[in-house]
């Protein structure tokens, strides 16, 4: 059985405003979601990005090649619609984040851990009003109620737009830390990437690379960069 694909019938693709933002449009016809609504951003620089993987497509149309309508679509159709859901999935890292729980031994993986997620710790207690409390071993340690609380507001103070962006840096690092992060630009996306795979770092230098692994870890930073990248362009003041 052959399988249907979407087929390149457009020349030129553009940028158009629309009520609530902005949109991209096919010779003049606005793009839809794969779920039928308008598919109308927050801002003027992520619709040119969406234009851009539209005007780049060839004669079939290949949507491996268009992360940001991706990401868009997922906000308008999936995120948007489930907010309250997507919201409370990501706020549960908070009870349990990465940067919190801390090997017992050897001294050097200890003091580079420490070296890493105490300033994020630090961070998230001055600036997000969430101090959390470090601990050694995988066996969960409760985390203060308030600061627990001080995640989750500024989770569900997201934009749909920016929740999908924070579902995958969250979600990509094992940390509501860094995923809050990386949308304050407290540390650019690459150092916190960095910062969520200190464990993974340390096995590496000491039993070699695995080859399909790294390959694996290499896509998934790839898309915590875009996740980063994402948001940035849902701001009006793009970096």
């Amino acid at each position: 059985m052959s399988v249907w694909t979407p087929k390149r019938f457009w020349q030129a693709a553009a940028v158009t405003e629309a009520p609530g933002g902005f949109t991209v449009t096919l010779d003049g016809r606005a793009v839809k979601t794969p779920a039928k609504a308008p598919l109308v951003v927050p801002t003027r620089a992520l619709a040119e990005a969406i234009a851009t993987e539209w005007q780049a497509q060839d004669k079939v149309v290949d949507p491996r090649t268009m992360p940001f309508t991706r990401s868009a679509n997922a906000a308008i159709d999936k995120v948007a619609v489930q907010f309250d859901e997507v919201a409370e999935l990501i706020a549960a890292y908070g009870a349990s984040d990465l940067i919190c729980y801390r090997a017992e031994a050897p001294a050097e993986l200890v003091a580079r851990q420490a070296a890493g997620w105490d300033p994020l710790m630090a961070w998230a207690g001055a600036a997000l009003g969430a101090p959390l409390v470090a601990t050694t071993g995988v066996m969960h340690h409760p985390q203060p109620p308030e600061s627990l609380e001080a995640l989750a507001r500024r989770v569900r103070g997201l934009t749909p737009f920016e929740l999908t962006a924070a579902h995958d840096l969250v979600g990509l690092s094992g940390s509501l830390v860094i995923g809050l992060a990386a949308l304050h630009g407290h540390a650019t996306p690459e150092t916190l990437w960095q910062l969520s795979r200190i464990d993974e770092t340390w096995q590496q230098e000491l039993w070699g690379v695995d080859e399909e692994a790294a390959a694996m870890d290499d896509q998934r930073r790839l898309a915590f960069l875009h996740a980063a990248r994402f948001h940035a362009l849902c701001q009006n003041n793009p970096a």
